[in-house]
């Protein structure tokens, strides 16, 4: 049985949701699901922008066939070739063997290396290139690194949608609903949108700067990204999270405590450093077991707050493994313009502390506060001074 929705007169989104999926990118812990968005333009030609994932490829492709009915498909427009939006694209030359596909130089390329039977009615487009398909005219857009190298979007300059593939995406299913307005965005969304920017594109936020700056110029009514809600009003919101996920700027002025801790001591120094700032009057102060915590979503808090205090047990001589696996992975998505503070813990050798200023020192315009505090084995009344010290530390450089 079909399932779409009417975006305006003439495009339809015909995605679907996947509430069965455990790890996106068998990576990220998705809980409340995820939608794969396709949409379909009627104009004199019909359009296809973007497929789906196998996952939800049968619900897809009987959206189509309800829309369409006896009309072929004229153009099929890839966005960008990853998986879980281009798994079903043999699947719709199957069915509608005439539909001429476009797209980017690299994605053609990158079908064939999937192993796709697409080598007729290929139409390779580059950066401004337009196309009419009866009353709408579209532009293609390249967004490289957006996150794939092959990605562009399309703007379709008639009734200013703007096809941004992986861009404005989120996790969260749809659940029936598809508009930016009929769902809390900012109260149910925004750290599901935050999480899935920062640890799928987070890493190339110049090259998201320079999509926002194409996208300035441009007159948008309505965004549909291949996740996630379609953005029909309210874009000054989400533009500026993604202005600032993308120059590294913290949303709030916060302490987030990351500890990792094996018996409980160096949990219980991080909870006196929370307690303190919050009767100094520093209340926005979050805490996370670094052990518990899936990375994925230590990153996204990594990216919304202004100081981070990384309180760390020695492990074997070195920095406690997921404290080391949470650093790596803020190193390798290039985060940046955030203050630090460290506490390290060990019984005879406390190394953690110097390891993980070592690591930060390496990472672009990072702060690390001078007095970092060693507990050996456990805190002790003669710590408390240290402890106010650093609490203080923290909140003069909140100023």
């Amino acid at each position: 049985m079909y399932c779409y929705r009417k975006i305006n007169d003439d495009l339809y989104w015909i995605g679907g949701n996947d509430h069965r999926l455990a790890l996106f990118e068998n990576v990220h812990p998705i809980p409340r699901g995820v939608s794969y968005n396709s949409y379909l333009l009627l104009d004199e030609k019909t359009v296809l922008f973007d497929t789906v994932d196998w996952s939800v490829c049968r619900q897809f492709l009987e959206n189509i066939k309800a829309i369409l009915g006896d009309r072929p498909l004229d153009y099929m427009v890839i966005n960008h070739m990853e998986p879980d939006h281009a798994a079903c694209i043999e699947e719709i030359v199957l069915r509608y063997p005439d539909v001429k596909l476009v797209c980017t130089e690299k994605a053609f390329l990158f079908m064939h290396q999937f192993g796709f039977n697409i080598d007729n009615n290929i139409i390779q487009v580059k950066e401004g290139d337009t196309m009419s398909f009866g009353k709408h005219n579209v532009v293609f857009v390249y967004a490289p690194m957006v996150h794939w190298p092959e990605a562009m979007v399309t703007y379709d300059t008639t009734d200013g949608v703007l096809f941004s593939a992986d861009a404005f995406g989120s996790f969260i299913a749809l659940d029936g609903k598809l508009f930016n307005d009929e769902v809390n965005f900012d109260r149910d969304w925004i750290d599901e949108a935050r999480r899935y920017y920062t640890n799928i594109v987070g890493k190339y936020g110049p090259h998201v700067q320079f999509l926002l700056k194409k996208a300035a110029t441009i007159d948008i009514k309505t965004i549909c990204p291949l996740h996630g809600p379609v953005w029909r009003n309210d874009f000054g919101y989400i533009l500026d999270k993604y202005n600032k996920w993308s120059t590294y700027e913290p949303e709030e002025k916060g302490v987030m405590i990351v500890y990792g801790t094996m018996y409980g001591s160096t949990e219980a120094a991080a909870t006196d450093l929370a307690t303190r700032l919050v009767e100094k009057g520093i209340t926005n102060v979050v805490m996370y077991d670094v052990s518990k915590t899936h990375v994925s979503y230590l990153i996204s808090e990594t990216f919304k707050y202004s100081h981070v205090v990384l309180a760390s047990v020695t492990y074997n001589l070195k920095i406690y493994p997921p404290m080391l696996d949470y650093i790596m992975d803020m190193k390798a998505l290039n985060l940046q313009n955030r203050t630090f503070a460290l506490i390290e813990n060990g019984s005879w050798a406390p190394q953690s502390g110097k390891l993980m200023r070592e690591l930060i020192d390496e990472m672009k315009n990072m702060t690390i506060l001078d007095n970092d505090l060693t507990v050996t084995s456990a805190l002790k009344e003669d710590d408390s001074a240290l402890m106010d010290s650093l609490a203080d530390s923290i909140i003069e450089s909140m100023k």
